[in-house]
């Protein structure tokens, strides 16, 4: 984030989960309540990544995400521009939608854009710590992300399928 901000002299908000409601999560249900169920998993994503990102788009008309058709099967039909239908009429903007894996690196490459350092490391797909690991050798990019479930069901509810 240091690294964005200082390439591109921007000013960065960050917005964390409630406090209660993560205490309260932990309280009632353990550390690893998320690896019990997808159900739990998602309760755990949606009080740390959804409700978040719900106050940081509160005010705008328009956000822009990085998703891509070849992620995962979960997003093969990603539009590069749809109405967001968990905040409408807030437009969501995928400009990257249809680009390959090595257009990604090419244009990071030739604009020497900061990336996170775990890219380095086998972390393609990057989440929560202890919903993350890195992706072994023939892996698909996301098997690093809740490696526990199936791949239909590796969404944590930022980006729900049209």
């Amino acid at each position: 984030m240091e690294r964005v901000r200082t390439k591109y002299g921007l000013e960065i908000v960050t917005y964390f989960p409630d406090r209660q409601a993560v205490e309260t999560l932990l309280r009632q249900k353990g550390l690893y309540s998320f690896r019990e169920s997808i159900d739990n998993r998602k309760e755990c994503c949606r009080i740390r990544k959804v409700e978040p990102l719900g106050r940081a788009l509160g005010p705008l008309n328009a956000w822009v995400t990085g998703l891509r058709r070849e992620q995962s099967v979960t997003r093969t039909d990603v539009p590069k521009v749809a109405e967001d239908a968990d905040h409408p009429p807030m437009v969501k903007i995928n400009p990257i939608a249809d680009w390959s894996e090595q257009q990604v690196k090419d244009y990071i490459a030739l604009h020497k854009v900061p990336v996170n350092p775990l890219h380095a490391k086998n972390y393609p797909s990057i989440g929560c710590a202890p919903c993350t690991r890195p992706i072994e050798p023939g892996e698909d990019i996301r098997a690093g992300r809740w490696w526990w479930e199936n791949p239909e069901h590796k969404e944590c509810g930022l980006h729900r399928r049209p």
